[in-house]
C-alpha cells in the first residue's frame, strides 16, 4: 500500500472512532466516569475499527496505551527526553507504516482543577508538535467535559487568560504563553503552529479534536 494512501485510511479511522465515541458518550451508549475510563472505551473502538481495516494478511493495526516515545530534547510534559503518550497506534503492512499519536483530557465539572486544566491542555499541544518532529505521522489531541467553563466561559482571569481554547478562538504561531499568578503553575509555552479551535456540543457534552 502506498504511503498516503495508508494515512488517508489512518485518519479515516480515528476520525470515524471519534464520531462514535462523541455519539455513544452523549447519548448514553457508553459511559466514562473518569479519563482512564475514557482512553479505555476510545482505544477500545480504534482497535476495532483498526482490525476492520486489516483488508490482507500484510495489513496489522496495533494500539498501545500509555507507552514512551523517545525525544531528542526534553518535553514540557515530562521534563524528560522520554514523553508518554496516552494512546500509540501503528498501522502497517510490508512497505510502509503510518504512526499516531493522540493525547486526551477528560474533565469533569465536579473535579474542577482551574485554571491548571486549560495551562495542561496547551503542555499536551506542545509535547505533540514534538513527537511530529520526532518521526510520529499523525498527531491528535482530544478532549471531552460535561463543563461548559473550557466552551464558552465568558472570560478567564488575566493571569491565566492566556490558556484559552473556547469554541471559535484561535492560537498565532509563536505566541508566548504565561502563567502571569505569583506562584506560576508551569513554565511559558510557545507553539509552533496556528491553531483554530472548534467543539462539538452533543446533547450535555462538549468535545475539542484538534490535529496537530
Amino acid at each position: 500500500m502506498k504511503k498516503e494512501n495508508q494515512t488517508r485510511l489512518t485518519e479515516e479511522i480515528i476520525e470515524t472512532a471519534y464520531r462514535l465515541l462523541t455519539h455513544k458518550l452523549a447519548f448514553g451508549g457508553l459511559t466514562a466516569r473518569n479519563e482512564s475510563s475514557f482512553q479505555l472505551e476510545f482505544g477500545h473502538i480504534l482497535k476495532t475499527l483498526g482490525q476492520l481495516y486489516e483488508f490482507r494478511l500484510a495489513d496489522k493495526f496495533h494500539l498501545e496505551f500509555e507507552t514512551y516515545i523517545s525525544l531528542n530534547e526534553t518535553s514540557i510534559k515530562s521534563k524528560s527526553d522520554r514523553a508518554r503518550v496516552d494512546l500509540l497506534i501503528k498501522y502497517q503492512d510490508d512497505n510502509s507504516t503510518t504512526t499516531v499519536a493522540i493525547e486526551l483530557k477528560f474533565f469533569k465539572k465536579e473535579n474542577h482543577r482551574e485554571p491548571n486544566n486549560r495551562y495542561d491542555v496547551f503542555k499536551d499541544i506542545s509535547n505533540l508538535e514534538l513527537y511530529k518532529k520526532h518521526g510520529i505521522d499523525i498527531c491528535y489531541f482530544i478532549l471531552a467535559t460535561d463543563h461548559s467553563h473550557y466552551y464558552n466561559q465568558d472570560n478567564y482571569s488575566p493571569d491565566t487568560s492566556d490558556f484559552d481554547f473556547r469554541n471559535g478562538k484561535s492560537y498565532k504561531a509563536g505566541t508566548n504563553l504565561q502563567y502571569k499568578t505569583d506562584k506560576p503553575y508551569g513554565q511559558d509555552i510557545t507553539l509552533n503552529n496556528d491553531y483554530a479551535f472548534s467543539w462539538d456540543n452533543i446533547n450535555d457534552l462538549y468535545f475539542l479534536k484538534l490535529k496537530v
